[in-house]
């Protein structure tokens, strides 16, 4: 998934920074630049961006004066030098405040915040159905698609799950009960507190143990009616 942001700035210096950090980041899709923010109210009056970064001390009109004027559902990310703005910008539900010079490092947290919440959104939207073939996964600071096909199995790793594909391995913090309920229930099936399998993937079951791969994966009792359940057994 990608978020498309504009950028209101009048300085040049700090377009082509905010720019350059901008492309550093594959989730993030630059629709437009502004060099006032007249020119970016007309432009959202028929488009729209998901995130906008701020400059507040231009002519015309401020970036405070833009925020009180306009009705947007973009997540705004305000950069300024002037800090004494700071306050009345999260009065205005700005989602972060971006003093100059700031580093790439404090660039990314604070898009860190608005990945956030859509990557809540995402999760929000599943579970898949059984025609849908992939998920999406928050990992780092970006969302990685998973096709289901390529799952092995899931590990449960005190703090982190880790995803086991054919080409890959992923570690999330999101949680069991939320990437379960992602998963469609007729190719995987929860067999432990610590692992669900893909079922087309089991080599053998024997003795309470699942062969996927190498992988020797325990089967509990807690589980054990409902694996079989699945597998039709």
């Amino acid at each position: 998934m990608q978020i498309s942001c504009i950028v209101i700035e009048d300085e040049p210096l700090a377009l082509s920074k905010l720019e350059g950090f901008i492309n550093k980041i594959p989730e993030l899709l630059l629709a437009r630049t502004f060099d006032n923010a007249l020119d970016a109210i007309v432009w959202l009056n028929g488009n729209s961006s998901d995130l906008i970064f701020l400059d507040i001390r231009m002519e015309q009109l401020s970036g405070i004066e833009f925020l009180e004027s306009v009705k947007t559902r973009s997540h705004i990310i305000i950069t300024s030098a002037y800090d004494q703005y700071a306050i009345r910008g999260f009065d205005l539900n700005v989602s972060d405040f971006l003093l100059k010079p700031y580093s790439f490092q404090r660039f990314v947290q604070a898009v860190n915040k608005v990945m956030t919440y859509y990557s809540q959104k995402l999760e929000i939207k599943q579970p898949k159905s059984e025609d849908e073939d992939f998920i999406f996964i928050k990992t780092e600071y970006r969302l990685e698609r998973i096709d289901l096909k390529s799952i092995l199995y899931i590990e449960g790793m005190k703090d982190y799950l880790r995803i086991i594909c054919n080409d890959k391995k992923i570690m999330t913090l999101q949680s069991f009960s939320k990437l379960e309920e992602s998963l469609p229930p007729r190719r995987f099936c929860r067999v432990h507190k610590s692992f669900i399998v893909a079922i087309d993937k089991i080599k053998s079951v024997e003795r309470g143990i699942i062969i996927i791969g190498d992988q020797r994966i325990p089967l509990s009792n807690t589980y054990k009616d409902d694996f079989f359940s699945r597998i039709r057994i």
